[in-house]
């Protein structure tokens, strides 16, 4: 196999870092652009590339060449509502990357989207179907996949790749705090004995999407877009948050009990679901990961984490 060179901006993130090994696993070249605002360093443990510590919103590698971009900076914290940040750091940030692309004669451009573009809108979620974002957050992604459609209208010799994820899970999110996924926060309940607490009746449903799923779209996306899209990034089988439960206490060997709390959000999403034929149509995606086979992997790698700390003191 021939290296090739990537930039990942937000390689210090959760997608990003997982993102930066599969790479180098494969024998490429990575540089990484994170600010660490949300990033972390320990995510990049063992990494063999460069990083600019710089923000993509000011400043982007010069004078150099790269085979394609992965864009997974951006602010996710849903529960900022400063409008004017999350629109500069997730629109104009995006709006700088395609420029300095197009620039360096770039040809492929693979970003991050959201499952949050469609709010509650219908199940399964198309990307056919209008924007119905409940936050800025979201509306600040239906605006990138904006920017992307009108900006390869005038660069029709790119690719650009638009990834709408839904709940991803998995190793590397351990520095998300509040924002990292239900798996990672109620594993960290059960695993000190305490009954995990979800919203009544525990019924919302969600399309729970492993990161290894996640890193196997972005790779699609690279080998195999030939014309530039947005599509799902999901497993097309939402589940509620009493399946998670059970499949946690199955993989911890526990039998704890579920305590159900009231819902303090209005927005809060009740159901997501990715449609996933054009996903599969466009890039040739088709997900590995059940539910029950994810949070089987997801617990080993938790459980070995905890031990190796747990010498360490």
């Amino acid at each position: 196999m021939t290296q090739k060179k990537y930039l990942i901006t937000g390689g210090a993130g959760f997608v990003g870092s997982n993102l930066a090994f599969e790479l180098e696993k494969q024998g490429h070249s990575v540089t990484i652009v994170d600010n660490f605002s949300s990033g972390h360093f320990k995510n990049l443990i063992g990494f063999k590339g460069d990083i600019v510590a710089a923000d993509v919103f000011d400043e982007l590698p010069q004078d150099d060449y790269f085979d394609a971009i992965f864009h997974e900076a951006a602010i996710t914290d849903t529960d900022i509502h400063d409008q004017k940040l999350m629109m500069e750091k997730n629109v104009e940030a995006f709006r700088n990357v395609l420029y300095y692309a197009a620039a360096n004669e770039i040809k492929k451009v693979i970003y991050a989207s959201s499952a949050a573009v469609y709010g509650n809108g219908d199940c399964p979620m198309n990307v056919a179907q209008p924007a119905k974002p409940e936050n800025i957050y979201g509306f600040s992604k239906a605006i990138m996949d904006n920017v992307a459609r009108e900006f390869v209208c005038d660069n029709r010799d790119m690719v650009i790749v638009g990834l709408r994820y839904f709940n991803v899970y998995g190793p590397g999110e351990y520095y998300k705090g509040k924002t990292a996924s239900m798996m990672y926060q109620l594993y960290n309940q059960m695993i000190k004995g305490y009954n995990p607490k979800i919203f009544k009746m525990g019924e919302q449903e969600r399309d729970f999407v492993y990161i290894k799923d996640v890193v196997k779209a972005n790779m699609c996306a690279l080998n195999n877009a030939k014309e530039s899209c947005v599509v799902n990034v999901g497993t097309g089988i939402p589940r509620n948050f009493n399946d998670v439960i059970k499949c946690l206490n199955k993989e911890l060997g526990t039998k704890l009990a579920t305590e159900y709390i009231e819902n303090p959000f209005s927005f809060y999403q009740l159901k997501t679901q990715a449609d996933i034929l054009l996903t599969t149509e466009k890039i040739g995606y088709k997900p590995d990961y059940t539910l029950e086979a994810g949070i089987e992997d997801y617990v080993k790698v938790l459980n070995a984490r905890n031990a190796k700390a747990t010498v360490k003191k």
